[in-house]
């Protein structure tokens, strides 16, 4: 169920792996996505059980639309999933989930005050900004003190693009610009992540440095798996 799981200060988060679930089929088994063809009660299931492991008391998520908005768990009424890519919470036992499926997943902790956080960042979001819109709303909240970890992802010698749509990301986020393994355009989302965390003055722990979603089928890839993929995910809850 949990590919890493650990605390840091109040904060515990978990990224998730396919393994562990009820789903069925291309979906299998631990799917967190509810907008992919999967039966909608095993989804429900596989949802609860992450709740339950680790014992959250409300599980929000978000409807990630490639964007840089950003929703406080304190705004969003039980229920409701906020249509955003960037979910903040400074309430304890409130879990935050962010899912993806090639995208990066970014957890962002505070030190000095209670508060965490979920970013959705594919190459969009990269280049609109939404890793320093959440550490904006966060800093905004009191939270100068924070830490970053980044988790799986495509990485940049599989995520091919055409030639224009890379250089077009490269020429906002240079770190990002790659080559695939067979030499054609790619960007490597989860580098320019990372400097993008840099520049901010976040220290970040890159877990996902060394791992493929493309290539490693313990995740769930769009890339790979086409419409029918599932979605894994990462977890923050303030103790």
């Amino acid at each position: 169920m949990f590919w890493h799981r650990r605390t840091v200060g109040r904060v515990e988060l978990a990224f998730t792996d396919r393994d562990g679930g009820s789903s069925e089929g291309p979906w299998s088994s631990l799917n967190l996505g509810t907008s992919n063809g999967d039966v909608d009660d095993l989804v429900r299931r596989n949802l609860e059980l992450v709740s339950e492991e680790l014992d959250v008391d409300r599980l929000v998520r978000m409807t990630q639309v490639h964007g840089a908005e950003v929703a406080w768990t304190d705004e969003v009424a039980a229920g409701e999933i906020p249509v955003a890519d960037v979910l903040l919470t400074d309430e304890p036992g409130v879990g935050v989930l962010v899912r993806v499926a090639d995208c990066t997943p970014i957890v962002i902790v505070g030190l000095d005050e209670p508060v965490a956080g979920v970013v959705h960042c594919g190459r969009e979001g990269l280049v609109k900004g939404v890793v320093m819109a959440a550490v904006g709303s966060l800093r905004e909240r009191g939270a100068e003190a924070l830490e970053a970890y980044v988790g799986p992802r495509a990485c940049g010698r599989c995520y091919e693009l055409p030639e224009e749509m890379a250089d077009a990301v490269g020429a906002v986020v240079p770190e990002a610009r790659s080559t695939t393994s067979w030499g054609t355009p790619a960007i490597d989302v989860g580098a320019g992540v990372m400097a993008q965390l840099r520049e901010l003055g976040i220290p970040a722990t890159d877990l996902g440095a060394h791992e493929c979603t493309i290539e490693d089928e313990r995740f769930y890839s769009y890339r790979r798996q086409g419409q029918d993929s599932g979605r894994f995910g990462a977890v923050a809850v303030i103790r």
